[in-house]
Parts: structure tokens; C-alpha cells; sequence
């Protein structure tokens, strides 16, 4: 007999492509928006009423928590009681001091609906609690231009764009706290007026390469990058077998890794071009996956951060790369570069799968086709090649330039 609870699981949360609502059972739904946002929906009926409860989007609510959530509602419901009117009830009759921490995330299951697509609410997600993690613990009330500036400060030269975009998110979170009665007097976190006489004028956005370690150096920076095993190595490593962007390494999941088939799927809400990317994992890449597993304790990341439930930092490779190995002069992203030029300049391998391995969609409609096409098996070959040259080996034959004969 079919389950009727629990039918869905954790993979298939993450790949269910389908918009629409998704059972899980007794009441609890995924939801698919058109767009490929996704989040978690309690049904029920109340008065002879068919009623909606939201109960988070999948990034921020896992589906164990969802499951727990649901269960809390039906409970409620058990003793006559209106689990969202209860709901309503608990927020207002909280009387403990709000957190900014806890306010933030309110504000973005409240307002994500709005967002172009879930990697839009992912981004407003994911800076508010990485970026702004000082301002967190803090009570909303009590949040000074001298907090705001704490954060920004760090960020306002190395990355302009990303701090002015977080400058925005805390104003609109503290402009919304007043809105509610949570705060008085002035935004903090205005630009015009306040902080634009505190921080210096933004430079025009620059858009070009990142500064990127030359392929030819690459196995003496691998070699030195093992011998540290902190899981930012780790992830760093992965990220340069797989040109992948950090982003894209730091939010995956171990149902994201099908080892059987030497495949790790990125959901599109993770990726630049909003479509799911399939990554051939070269025999190292699972090795390393093999090393994160052994240090695995809880949670779902493949390379979590020490928060609980949390994944490691975007911060944490740079800091690597900055302080610990001393090199300054280069960047995460960079290492896209070094892969791009390693394989039009040392190998065969065509443009298209090239540009294929690095999910880019650009091109003609031949590089196109085989962004529809995959190129799985191609940019397999492509990714253990540049596997055995980054580990300090020769690239594979059939991925090598042939030198003209003359």
C-alpha cells in the first residue's frame, strides 16, 4: 500500500521540478512556484473552510522541520484550536525584545513572494546571516550606525557591490521593524544624508575577471593547499576541480551527490543562469567528498560551517587564501579563469565543453546545443584531465593539444 505520510525525501525536494503542490502527507505540501521557488504549505480546513498556512521556504526550512512544523499545526488543531490564529496570537503576544537576527528572518518569509525567483530570497537569506552575523544577537531597538558601520566597513573596498546590496537589506529590515513599532528615531543604515558622509564614494561597478592564480602554478598551490585539512581546504579544493562558483560549493547537499554515478546536480535556484547544472566528479573530487564524510557529524551540507545547520561561510576560503596561505593577489572565483585558460591552451578538448563545464550560456547556437545537451560524458573526460593536472599529472591524452607538424 502507497505511504501516506512522508512521501517525500530530501533529494526530492531539492530536484522536483514540476510547479504545483507536491504531497508529502497529512496536510503538509511543497509548493513549485513557476519560477522554481519553492516552500512549504500546511492545508487544512477550519469552520468548513479550506485554509493556507505557510510554513517557510525550502532554503530556510529543511523537510524535517516542515514535517515538525505541520505536526505542531495538527496538534493545534486536535484541541479545537486555529493553528494560524494561535500563530498571530504568539507574535503579538511575544514579549521578550526582538532580535534583529530573528526579525530579518521574518521579514524574508514575509516579503519573498516578491522576490524574482528563490535564488533572489537565497541572496537576502544568505547576507543577512553571514555578513550581518554581528548584528544578530543584537535587539532590534538598539541597533547604532556604529553596528552598521561595523559590518560594512570590512567589506566596503573588497566588495562594493555586495556591501551596498547588504546596506539596503539591513535598512529595509530596520525601516520595517520601526514600521511594526519595534524602533524609533532614525535608520542607521541610510545612505543619503548619513552613512554616504561615513563611507567613502562607491566606484562605478567593474566588470572583468577576477584576479586568477596562472594555470602553471596550480599543482605547487594544490600540493600546499592539502596539507591543510580544515574544511575550507577542503571546499576550496573542490571548488577548483569542479570550476565551480563558491556559491554554488557552499550551499551543496550531500542529496545533491549521486556518488554511483559520479554526478553532484546543482539546483537552479543555486545557479547564475537559474537552470540546473549537472557536475562530473573526477575521482579526487570523491575523495574529498570521502574526507567530508568522515567529518560529518549532523546536518545536511557537505561542507558546513560551525554554526549547526549552517554551511560554512563564503568568507572562509577568502580568509584562507588571504591570511593563512598568504596569497592576497588571488581569488576564489579566480580559479574559473585558471580552468578556462588550462583548457583552451593545454588541451583539445572543444570550446563548447569548455564553456559547458563552466555552465556559461553564452556562445552560438552550437555552444548552445550543447548547453541542451549536456555534454556530460565530454566534460567528464575534460574534469579527470584537469583532476590528474592540478594533482601535479600530465593531462590525459585525449585532452592534449597536438603540436603541428612541419
Amino acid at each position: 500500500m502507497a505511504r501516506s505520510i512522508n512521501k517525500l525525501s530530501a533529494r526530492s525536494v531539492a530536484t522536483i521540478a514540476k510547479p504545483g503542490r507536491h504531497s508529502d502527507g497529512a496536510g503538509l505540501y511543497l509548493v513549485v512556484d513557476a519560477s522554481g521557488a519553492r516552500r512549504w504549505l500546511f492545508l487544512f480546513r477550519w469552520d468548513g473552510k479550506l485554509k493556507e498556512m505557510g510554513l517557510g521556504g525550502t532554503t530556510a526550512v529543511s523537510l524535517a522541520e516542515a514535517r515538525v512544523r505541520a505536526g505542531e499545526a495538527r496538534k493545534l488543531l486536535s484541541e479545537g484550536r486555529n493553528p494560524i490564529e494561535e500563530r498571530r496570537a504568539s507574535k503579538a503576544d511575544r514579549k521578550a525584545p526582538v532580535t534583529f537576527g530573528v526579525f530579518a528572518d521574518e521579514l524574508v518569509s514575509d516579503i519573498q513572494y516578491g522576490f524574482r525567483n528563490e535564488k533572489h530570497r537565497w541572496q537576502w537569506q544568505h547576507t543577512l546571516e553571514v555578513y550581518a552575523a554581528s548584528l544578530r544577537p543584537l535587539h532590534i531597538d538598539s541597533v547604532t550606525t556604529e553596528d552598521v558601520l561595523g559590518v560594512l566597513q570590512p567589506l566596503w573596498q573588497a566588495k562594493q557591490e555586495t556591501a551596498s546590496r547588504l546596506r539596503g537589506r539591513i535598512e529595509r529590515v530596520l525601516d520595517a521593524a520601526k514600521a511594526k513599532g519595534l524602533r524609533t528615531g532614525e535608520n542607521p543604515a541610510r545612505w543619503r544624508g548619513h552613512l554616504d558622509a561615513l563611507l567613502p564614494k562607491r566606484q562605478k561597478l567593474q566588470r572583468g575577471h577576477h584576479p586568477a592564480l596562472p594555470y602553471g602554478s596550480l599543482p605547487a598551490f594544490v600540493e600546499e593547499l592539502r596539507i591543510r585539512r580544515a574544511t575550507a581546504a577542503l571546499a576550496l579544493e573542490f571548488t577548483i576541480l569542479t570550476a565551480a562558483r563558491s556559491g554554488e560549493v557552499l550551499g551543496a547537499t550531500w542529496a545533491e551527490m549521486d556518488r554511483k554515478a559520479k554526478i553532484w546536480t546543482v539546483p537552479a535556484v543555486r545557479m547564475k543562469a537559474g537552470k540546473e547544472h549537472r557536475v562530473p566528479l573526477s575521482d579526487r573530487a570523491l575523495e574529498i567528498l570521502d574526507e567530508a564524510a568522515a567529518q560529518r557529524t549532523t546536518g545536511d551540507f557537505v561542507f558546513p560551517g560551525p554554526r549547526k545547520g549552517k554551511p560554512l561561510s563564503n568568507m572562509a576560503m577568502a580568509m584562507l587564501l588571504r591570511v593563512r596561505m598568504k596569497r592576497p593577489e588571488i581569488t576564489v572565483h579566480g580559479f574559473r579563469s585558471s580552468f578556462r585558460d588550462w583548457a583552451g591552451e593545454c588541451t583539445s578538448f572543444p570550446r563548447e565543453v569548455a564553456e559547458a563545464a563552466l555552465a556559461h550560456t553564452v556562445g552560438d547556437e552550437v555552444e548552445r546545443a550543447y548547453r541542451r545537451a549536456d555534454a556530460l560524458e565530454k566534460r567528464r573526460k575534460l574534469m579527470e584531465a584537469w583532476a590528474g593536472f592540478v594533482s601535479g599529472a600530465a593531462p590525459a591524452a585525449a585532452g592534449r593539444k597536438r603540436k603541428s607538424a612541419h
